[in-house]
């Protein structure tokens, strides 16, 4: 009566996706001196979180900077803190 586990591998894509959103988030949390933890509520409540998530593609080949900035000027618009 053992239960059976079937295993299951990630696309390419979605390795790279986590990759790279794993990898920015504390870039962002960094360049505007939050905790990761704090940096990750701030793009959920002004859409940041979406953006990258739709966006990561297009995100993920520009300079970190660039996307760090694209992000934080994305939460802006949609009311975050300058």
């Amino acid at each position: 009566m053992g239960i059976e586990m079937k295993a299951q591998t990630i696309s390419k894509e979605t390795s790279d996706k986590i990759s790279f959103v794993s990898y920015i988030v504390p870039a962002f949390a960094d360049a505007y001196k939050m905790k990761v933890q704090d940096a990750f509520f701030y793009l959920k409540k002004y859409g940041g979180w979406d953006f990258l998530n739709e966006h990561w593609w297009a995100l993920h080949i520009d300079n970190d900077i660039w996307a760090v900035r694209d992000i934080y000027e994305f939460c802006v618009q949609n009311g975050g803190r300058r």
